[in-house]
């Protein structure tokens, strides 16, 4: 893969790093976590769907962000499933976390997972690096915890045609979030299904555009602004 650097394969959780320009300290990492099932030991591959959905996302991460000292890391899981009460890709997640704090210590970090790996994402979000998560097609279930997603930036994006993962969900989980943090804003997503194919290019300037508003690195663009901005509900239910 052009670009890429891969490292710990095998049975362990395994990344595939997208480099920032030689020579530019890694300031911040975007890390990427793909989707999986809800019950499955079986390992977790680089040619299954779920992880070639995020290979897009890095690419155009990476053209963005290679020349401010930015990585993207795309997260491969050692086994597919969720496997409560295990949360097997929630350890792997916090195992790339300390990776990335091993190795750029001090680094800022953006988390983004689509399905599963939104759900993932989320949980994750207390580590004190982490300064916002992107749920895309989240995986979420009544009572999902909020109370790790204080203080950070969050974005949700939902397909309205989406049959795997439930909208419902995502929305009732955002409007539990907005009791936590400032900054939730939601994106119904229409005409989209779950594997985000059909608009595709909407999703990743979406998400293009929330990693680098939350870095700094440009204001968030109006669409995401004004979801920051607008009271709940309306913030929540923002089309796409």
């Amino acid at each position: 893969m052009t670009g890429s650097t891969r490292f710990f394969a095998g049975t362990s959780p395994r990344v595939a790093v997208w480099r920032p320009t030689p020579d530019r300290p890694v300031r911040a990492v975007v890390l990427l976590l793909h989707g999986g099932r809800a019950d499955s030991y079986r390992p977790a591959r680089r040619t299954q769907l779920a992880y070639l959905r995020m290979i897009p996302f890095a690419r155009v991460l990476h053209r963005v962000l290679r020349d401010r000292g930015v990585a993207v890391w795309l997260l491969g899981y050692r086994v597919r499933g969720w496997n409560a009460p295990d949360l097997d890709p929630v350890s792997d997640a916090r195992w790339a976390l300390a990776e990335i704090h091993a190795r750029h210590p001090g680094a800022r970090v953006v988390l983004v997972g689509h399905s599963m790996g939104g759900r993932v994402a989320l949980r994750i979000a207390d580590d004190p690096a982490v300064l916002g998560v992107g749920a895309l097609a989240p995986w979420a279930e009544q009572g999902e915890p909020v109370a790790q997603l204080r203080g950070r930036q969050v974005l949700i994006a939902h397909g309205d045609r989406d049959q795997l993962t439930d909208p419902r969900q995502s929305f009732l989980l955002a409007t539990r979030a907005v009791v936590v943090t400032d900054d939730v804003a939601r994106f119904d997503v229409h005409g989209e299904g779950h594997a985000m194919a059909r608009r595709a290019a909407d999703w990743h300037r979406l998400v293009r555009d929330f990693v680098l508003g939350v870095l700094g690195l440009e204001p968030h663009r109006t669409g995401i602004a004004n979801a920051y901005r607008a009271p709940a509900p309306i913030g929540l239910r923002v089309p796409l």
